[in-house]
């Protein structure tokens, strides 16, 4: 069988990597795309996950947004009808579910993310069935054109997917060296995706709560920041200078994660990781969605939008050991009862095969 992988952003090479190795190792025959996205392209290459590159990122305009994914869709279809898959998996891709549903081709679609009402709206509706965590309710999808015989839940995060596989044996001294960590603690803090097309427009007090990590704890802490974009490393090396360490290189988030005494997260799928690593995390995403409130639910995380109580938590998470081996703990536990999303993707690319 031939099967089209559309692959759009660092999550979804984490997440595809291993279902990609299963189905080659059964001799399915795999096409990879990707765009033009910085973070997405050089991770593929640091994880060895080979994309062909059809199109790019769009960025923060709607107008470039739509001209993006317009160019992007004409420029799959000659791809397409030149590999001419038996199947699409991707994960939530508007171009792949425009060039599925025109070409007649079945497409199977995942997603954790029913907030990204712009993304879903120009996806679901075109697919064979969609795979999502078990914690988002049917309900959720219920206006967006898929009915529920076509949904298929996991009992898992995405992050599970690659988290246990990824997770080895850490040289805590060698990996300092390699981030240039040096003090007695080390905060760890990703932006939130300021361009994609839920967030903006929105208001948010992200930029204040990160002001506030860095006047509280520039002194005793090494504060590193892994941005998204290539403008948000500038602006943040423009405002705080030498008192954070802002990576100017995409790394390996797990490896990353791991040199961190605690990470604090504007978005999902790194918050997600650090959550079921057992690291004390912080959300301060400026929307509220499913994966954020069963973290905060099982304990995993503590959430917040003010700029006072981060400081406070901050100096919990850092200094109160029974906290830290509790929160380990409790990750463990949670991570040992989940199940891995790629089986349930082989069972219905099976069920395709059988057809």
């Amino acid at each position: 069988m031939r099967i089209w992988f559309d692959v759009l952003t660092p999550k979804q090479v984490m997440f595809f990597k291993h279902s990609v190795e299963l189905l080659k190792e059964k001799d399915h025959e795999i096409l990879c795309t990707g765009r033009n996205y910085r973070e997405c392209i050089k991770l593929s290459k640091l994880k060895k996950f080979e994309l062909k590159i059809v199109g790019k990122y769009g960025g923060s305009s709607k107008y470039d947004k739509l001209r993006a994914s317009s160019s992007r869709i004409f420029d799959l279809a000659k791809e397409i009808m030149e590999f001419r898959p038996d199947l699409c998996v991707s994960f939530s891709s508007p171009e792949a579910a425009r060039v599925t549903f025109g070409l007649g081709i079945p497409h199977i679609t995942f997603s954790d993310s029913p907030h990204a009402h712009a993304v879903q709206r120009l996806t679901i509706p075109f697919v064979s069935y969609l795979l999502c965590p078990w914690i988002i309710p049917y309900s959720a999808w219920k206006n967006l054109g898929i009915s529920k015989n076509q949904i298929i839940r996991y009992h898992a995060l995405d992050p599970v997917a690659w988290i246990r596989r990824e997770t080895r044996n850490i040289d805590d001294a060698k990996l300092k060296r390699k981030y240039r960590v040096s003090k007695n603690n080390t905060i760890l803090i990703r932006p939130e995706e300021s361009k994609a097309s839920y967030l903006i427009d929105k208001d948010s007090n992200v930029n204040n709560i990160l002001g506030s990590i860095v006047e509280n704890f520039n002194h005793t802490s090494d504060i590193l920041v892994l941005c998204r974009y290539q403008d948000q490393i500038r602006l943040f090396k423009e405002k705080y200078g030498n008192k954070i360490k802002v990576l100017e290189n995409v790394v390996d988030g797990l490896e990353l994660i791991s040199v961190a005494d605690v990470f604090v997260g504007g978005g999902g799928t790194m918050t997600a990781e650090s959550a079921l690593l057992g690291k004390p995390t912080i959300s301060i995403s400026p929307i509220k969605f499913y994966v954020d409130d069963y973290l905060v639910e099982t304990g995993l995380i503590q959430k917040t939008a003010n700029s006072t109580q981060i400081v406070k938590l901050l100096h919990r998470m850092q200094f109160d050991n029974k906290f830290k081996i509790d929160q380990k703990n409790r990750a463990q536990r949670i991570l040992n009862k989940m199940e891995d999303p790629a089986d349930k993707l082989m069972k219905i690319v099976d069920r395709f095969v059988a057809l």
